[in-house]
């Protein structure tokens, strides 16, 4: 119960307050705020609130039981005394539907590195006002902050008028690691005389997402005009959702011809890999030089390109050529200089 502390004097006082009368088999207190006082400032012609809490023990019997209160300034020149009584009566089973939880969305869906927000409508049908608990259990792992609606401060509890009803934000972030699936919460409400629950869920859609490297990590590869070049590229599902109906595909220089084997992956599982061969033909009229070939794995819902320096170099026939073609200019310049020198 709230306790009111007034100074109707010209000067600021400091009161003690002291049970000087607690009943045998009872704890009492009195607090500001979440801490046990014994004394309080109270500035001239103002009012300080505290509470007045007791506690009866479990196999306390049924009666009235008398709490009494000494106030004083510090100088003792000003005291009250105040009495209070508590009437128990005989604990009888949770009253139905005193305490009642509404939502409208127990469902929440997301992915794995989202929040979800619950709204939960805590009625008190009884009589009376009620220090409300509250309490949510959640997977292993799981982070929980229950907060009233529309503000940031976390609570545990909740004190609501008779008739009366107030909104709480229970808000869960899951673990990084946790993979998709639906996660049952149980909340939880209650008060001395009744209990009530809300099950929720939330559905992970997890993370969708794809890595592409090749097993040494070189992104570069040789090819000589009219004989394809083989490399291998891994693809990987570092997300936290199975990946499914992985295509790849290329984007390559014009006439040149890309092939992959496997050409789709069906079903990639959270950390698991496939290995796909890929064989580049160059144009038949590719020239010499360094060209660039995106490989793309396009999954369900997330994609990854891998960018490969192909380096081009004419067959050796050519070189062959080449060498036949520098002999017979030498020989005919031989043979000039021959013919020259005779005349």
């Amino acid at each position: 119960m709230d306790l009111t502390v007034e100074n109707k004097g010209r000067r600021d006082e400091s009161v003690t307050l002291t049970l000087t009368r607690v009943p045998t088999g009872w704890k009492a207190a009195i607090k500001g705020g979440p801490f046990a006082v014994i004394g309080v400032p109270v500035a001239s012609e103002k009012t300080r609130v505290l509470t007045f809490t007791a506690e009866p023990d479990k196999d306390l019997r049924p009666g009235s039981y008398t709490f009494e209160l000494l106030g004083a300034t510090a100088d003792t020149a000003l005291t009250v005394s105040q009495k209070i009584v508590i009437t128990t009566e005989e604990r009888k089973g949770p009253a139905a539907g005193e305490l009642q939880l509404a939502t409208s969305y127990p469902v929440l869906r997301g992915p794995t590195d989202s929040s979800f927000e619950f709204s939960v409508e805590v009625s008190n049908k009884s009589d009376s006002e009620r220090i409300v608990n509250l309490a949510a259990e959640t997977p292993r792992g799981w982070d929980v902050t229950i907060k009233p609606a529309y503000e940031s401060k976390q609570i545990t509890s909740l004190r609501i008028r008779p008739g009366s009803s107030q909104t709480v934000a229970l808000e869960l972030r899951p673990p990084r690691d946790a993979q998709a699936g639906e996660y049952p919460v149980l909340f939880r409400a209650s008060t001395e005389r009744a209990r009530a629950e809300a099950r929720l869920t939330a559905v992970l859609t997890g993370i969708y997402k794809l890595d592409a490297v090749t097993p040494t990590g070189r992104l570069s590869l040789d090819a000589v005009v009219g004989q394809p070049a083989t490399t291998t590229v891994v693809v990987r599902n570092t997300g936290s959702a199975v990946n499914r109906n992985i295509k790849l595909s290329a984007f390559a220089p014009e006439n040149w011809k890309v092939e992959f084997s496997p050409e789709t992956i069906g079903a990639l599982e959270p950390g698991a890999f496939k290995q796909v061969e890929a064989k580049i033909a160059t144009a038949a009229q590719a020239l010499v030089g360094d060209y660039s070939v995106a490989v793309t794995a396009d999954g369900e819902k997330s994609s990854k390109t891998l960018e490969l320096r192909v380096t081009v170099y004419a067959p050796a026939t050519w070189g062959w050529i080449g060498v036949g073609i520098i002999a017979a200019v030498i020989g005919g310049l031989g043979g000039l200089f021959a013919w020259l020198g005779r005349r």
